[in-house]
C-alpha cells in the first residue's frame, strides 16, 4: 500500500500541480478522488477540517493541505540525490519564484475566472483587460526561457501549468481570449513546451469533462444572481 495518499477531485487545477510534482519526484502514491456530488467525505473533512478543500496529502497519515503548501513540502522532504528540485536552490530565486506563484494564482487564475464568469458588453471586455494585463507579467517572467524553471520543469511551471489546458476551456465556455501566439509569444510557446511532456500529459484530465464543469458552474452562478432579490 502506498504511504502517500492524495485527496483530489478530477476538475481542479490546484489538484493537478500537486501529481506532477509527485511524479517529477518519481514518487508512489494512491489516488483518492473526491465525488462532490455525493458530499465532502469523512477523510477529507477529518484531512483539512479548517478549509475542507481539495488537494490535500496524506504522508503517512499526516495530512498536508493547500496546494502551494504542500508543493514545497515535497520539495523539502524528498531533495538531494535523485531527486529533481522544484524551488531554485539560491535564497533569491526561490523568493521571487513564490513571489510570481503568488501572483499567479492570486491574479491570473481569478483574473481569467472573472472574466469568464463576466456578462457580455463592457463589463466582460473590463474583465478580459483586466486580466491580460496579469498575464503580460507572467510573459516578462517567461521571456527568453524554455520553462520558467529554466531548461527543466520547476516550482512555477507547476503552479502556471493550468495555463495550457485549463485556460482554454475558460476561454471557449467564456466566450473570450486571453493568450495567443501573437499577442503572448512566449507564454504560448511555454504552453506548448510544457503539455509536449509526457509526464504533464498523462495526469491532465479530459477536455470535455472540465468543459462540462466549467459550462455547469457559470449556469449554476449565473441563476443564483438572476433570483436575487
Amino acid at each position: 500500500m502506498a504511504k502517500l495518499k492524495l485527496i483530489v477531485s478530477t476538475a481542479s487545477l490546484f489538484c493537478t500541480r500537486i501529481e506532477w510534482a509527485l511524479k517529477l519526484k518519481g514518487l508512489e502514491y494512491e489516488l483518492i478522488v473526491e465525488d462532490f456530488k455525493q458530499g465532502k467525505s469523512e477523510l477529507l473533512l477529518k484531512s483539512n477540517p479548517v478549509h475542507k478543500k481539495v488537494p490535500v496529502l496524506l504522508d503517512d497519515g499526516v495530512a498536508i493541505a493547500e496546494s502551494k503548501v504542500i508543493l514545497e513540502y515535497i520539495d523539502e522532504k524528498w531533495k538531494g540525490g535523485d531527486f529533481c528540485p522544484l524551488l531554485p536552490q539560491e535564497p533569491y530565486d526561490r523568493a521571487q519564484a513564490r513571489f510570481w506563484a503568488q501572483f499567479a494564482d492570486e491574479k491570473c487564475v481569478f483574473g481569467a475566472w472573472g472574466a469568464c464568469c463576466a456578462e457580455d458588453g463592457q463589463e466582460k471586455e473590463k474583465a478580459v483587460e483586466t486580466a491580460l494585463e496579469s498575464f503580460a507579467y507572467l510573459e516578462k517572467q517567461i521571456e527568453g526561457k524554455k520553462f520558467f524553471g529554466g531548461e527543466k520543469i520547476g516550482y512555477l511551471d507547476l503552479i502556471a501549468g493550468w495555463i495550457p489546458h485549463f485556460l482554454g476551456v475558460l476561454e471557449e465556455a467564456g466566450g473570450m481570449k486571453i493568450i495567443d501566439a501573437e499577442r503572448f509569444p512566449s507564454l504560448h510557446e511555454w504552453a506548448q513546451n510544457f503539455n509536449e511532456v509526457p509526464l504533464i500529459k498523462e495526469c491532465l484530465p479530459p477536455r470535455d469533462m472540465l468543459l462540462n464543469y466549467i459550462t455547469a458552474s457559470l449556469s449554476k452562478l449565473r441563476s443564483l444572481a438572476a433570483n436575487k432579490p
